[in-house]
């Protein structure tokens, strides 16, 4: 019976282009889903509401400036999920998705953990938007064109991570 080894360049080298095709996947899956959904609060696609129907979901919600806060998120999932897509400033983008998914939390608390009603599928999307932050986009990404995104990955994504919750709890605080 021979045994595994695990050593040298070339199965050092197999394992980064495993992690390079997963973070892929993980950005493929993750960004391509938020940018449905944002274009379901901005345009109406994917049967969602546009801006009027999010606008009033938002109010009802508690959000001042209702139709603004719809635009804002609409927004953030959309381009934050093409960011993802694409590997485009990734620690940024998957900070838009955290943030959003934040107050998607926050407004869906009361409903338990478990789908529909609950949380786990908006908890699920930050918890892979924070992953994808601090992992950073990978090789195969526009990110690896940028100097300053391939090194201090931990550090562009922490800092990215604490832009997100700062940024969701003040839109929190705005909605009382």
């Amino acid at each position: 019976m021979t045994a595994l080894r695990f050593s040298g360049v070339g199965d050092t080298a197999a394992v980064s282009r495993g992690t390079d095709i997963g973070l892929l996947l993980l950005r493929l899956g993750l960004g391509l889903t938020m940018a449905a959904h944002g274009s379901q609060k901005l345009f109406g696609w994917f049967g969602g509401g546009g801006l009027d129907g999010t606008g009033q979901f938002f109010g009802m919600s508690g959000y001042p400036a209702s139709r603004a806060m719809a635009v804002i998120a609409g927004l953030s999932e959309t381009l934050g999920g093409l960011g993802l897509v694409f590997g485009v400033l990734t620690p940024l983008a998957a900070a838009a998705i955290v943030g959003t998914m934040i107050n998607a939390v926050a407004v869906k608390w009361d409903g338990g953990f478990f789908a529909p009603q609950g949380i786990e599928y908006e908890l699920f999307l930050a918890v892979a938007g924070a992953a994808v932050a601090l992992t950073g986009a990978g090789a195969y990404a526009a990110d690896r064109f940028l100097p300053v995104l391939r090194s201090h990955r931990l550090v562009h994504g922490v800092a990215a991570l604490v832009l997100a919750v700062l940024t969701a709890l003040t839109v929190l605080l705005i909605r009382g």
